[in-house]
């Protein structure tokens, strides 16, 4: 796989590993977001969503146990039945991936995300209390595992999820590398099942692990440096940012 790839197209690829670990590092998400898209500009897309997986399921784990296993362990049980829920959902929505179209589902992931996300940095504060909290995490759980198996992407719905909650930076960041780190888990081992993590597709998820990682310790200096209204302000642009990818994705032409 390496070896077909031509010179541009591999420091091209290796570029968007180090990029996507760096605003992953700086704000807990947006790796699937920024492989995907970067990737499929100049590979087939079943070879873009393959090439993210590995990158994206070691530096979850990394992200995940950043302050250790009893912090991670601590937060899946803070957020038990979103897990689970994305968890099922993930394994199932993968084996349908060929099945359905990806332009819809961007469409709307798009719009849902870049709209919520536009209406809370222009002041907008939704907050989820105790009575609604369990709905909550099961909607939120459902929307989150049908994006992450049928796109790779479900680290959106999370993000608004946890922003609604008004959880603090550190907790943050590492309740997203608990969810999307078990959910890296099921798709890598639903996409090893489905063929798609295999041959041409394994070889360039593993080169881009290296970069991703470097790119993953910087960005978590940077985000160490960053107060929690600057870390909530940089979240919820670069959701903007990925919602109107998406949307971009999903328009023909």
């Amino acid at each position: 796989m390496i070896a077909s790839l031509d010179f541009i197209a591999l420091i091209a690829a290796i570029l968007l590993g180090v990029l996507a670990g760096l605003i992953k590092g700086m704000t807990g998400f947006a790796m699937p977001m920024i492989l995907v898209s970067g990737l499929g500009s100049f590979l087939a897309p079943e070879l873009a969503i393959a090439g993210m997986i590995l990158p994206t399921l070691v530096t979850n784990l990394w992200q995940a146990l950043r302050q250790g296993p009893a912090a991670a362990l601590q937060s899946a049980r803070n957020h038990w039945i979103f897990l689970v829920v994305s968890l099922f959902t993930i394994a199932f929505a993968a084996q349908l991936v060929t099945r359905i179209s990806s332009e819809l589902l961007f469409l709307i992931l798009g719009v849902t995300v870049a709209a919520f996300a536009s209406l809370q940095l222009a002041g907008w504060h939704p907050r989820i209390n105790v009575g609604n909290r369990r709905t909550a995490e099961i909607g939120g759980g459902l929307f989150a595992g049908t994006m992450g198996g049928l796109a790779g992407v479900w680290g959106p719905p999370t993000v608004l999820y946890l922003t609604a909650l008004d959880t603090p930076k550190t907790e943050h960041v590492r309740i997203q590398g608990v969810v999307y780190g078990t959910g890296s888990i099921v798709l890598a081992l639903a996409h090893f099942r489905s063929g798609l993590l295999s041959g041409p597709g394994l070889d360039l998820s593993a080169l881009l692990i290296l970069p991703a990682v470097i790119g993953l310790l910087v960005g978590f200096a940077v985000q160490d440096r960053m107060d929690q209204d600057r870390f909530r302000w940089i979240v919820l642009v670069v959701l903007i940012v990925g919602g109107l990818n998406l949307v971009r994705r999903a328009l023909p032409g």
